[in-house]
């Protein structure tokens, strides 16, 4: 391996943003510990066995899977330089529609898969003083939406994790990014990445009824180009300077630039009030 390449953890690196991320860095040169829950299908998506590429059993509901994934990619390659929490899924559902068994199993891959992946991968960055973490969540973990609210609330716990994370690692020399994606024209509306809540409550038609239908009608026709997105993501990690929040696609700016408006109005709206309350 170059004195410029590195060895890359990915959770969810059979399909989706996950395997172009993992395909863009090993066409860099780089070589990538690929998790999935079967890592047959990351082989299957790699047919050309590109040197580098490990592919490994993991589940990041599992940690002694994610802890056994880490000991043998240190037995291949001897370090980890860049972790990709990238392993999750999509929920519909009006809030009060969705049910705590499928709120419970979103948290269990979405957050604490990610804290389970960071609990036995950070050992190895914290030692060697250096690396970076990509949490990938959404922009609607900046800026969620009605019928998403579950799985927005799942990658806004990503964007405070990540937000501490930074502020914990930055004095190891550790980076820290979470990744905002808009809309990408991956795999994930589909039936093997989202799930979906039934309309069960009538009086949410109006509310949540307009996401729901337009997700359903858009897989295939998002915006984004997933194969420029794991350019930008791989891209970020060869700057000196990374920063805490990397938006993809003009879909997430401009959601974000529109919630951060909103939230500067409402501050000088009611700016009085919240100063009114201090001693």
């Amino acid at each position: 391996m170059g004195k410029n390449m590195s060895v890359w953890f990915v959770t969810g690196a059979s399909r989706g943003l996950g395997a172009e991320i993992t395909r863009e860095a090993l066409e860099r040169g780089h070589s990538v510990i690929a998790t999935a829950r079967d890592a047959s299908a990351v082989l299957k998506a790699y047919p050309e066995k590109p040197d580098g590429l490990l592919a490994v059993n993991a589940d990041v509901t599992e940690p002694e899977q994610l802890a056994a994934a880490v000991q043998v990619g240190l037995a291949e390659f001897g370090r980890i330089d860049v972790v990709v929490n990238n392993a999750g899924y999509g929920l519909v559902g009006a809030i009060e529609e969705t049910s705590d068994a499928a709120a419970r199993d979103l948290f269990d891959v979405n957050v604490f898969g990610l804290l389970h992946t960071l609990r036995a991968t950070l050992p190895t960055l914290r030692s060697q003083r250096s690396g970076h973490v990509l949490n990938i969540g959404s922009v609607g973990g900046f800026a969620t939406a009605p019928a998403v609210g579950l799985y927005g609330a799942s990658k806004f716990a990503v964007e405070g994790i990540s937000e501490a994370l930074h502020g914990e690692l930055a004095p190891l020399g550790v980076h820290v990014t979470v990744i905002e994606p808009g809309g990408f024209r991956t795999d994930f509306l589909g039936q093997s990445s989202i799930r979906v809540e039934p309309a069960a409550i009538a009086d949410y038609a109006a509310g949540a009824g307009p996401v729901r239908e337009a997700l359903a009608r858009n897989d295939g026709l998002q915006p984004g180009d997933p194969k420029k997105a794991a350019k930008a993501v791989v891209d970020v990690t060869e700057t000196a300077r990374p920063p805490l929040r990397l938006q993809l696609g003009a879909d997430a700016v401009e959601r974000v630039e529109a919630k951060l408006d909103l939230v500067r109005r409402e501050l000088d709206q009611w700016r009085h009030v919240a100063l009114s309350t201090a001693i």
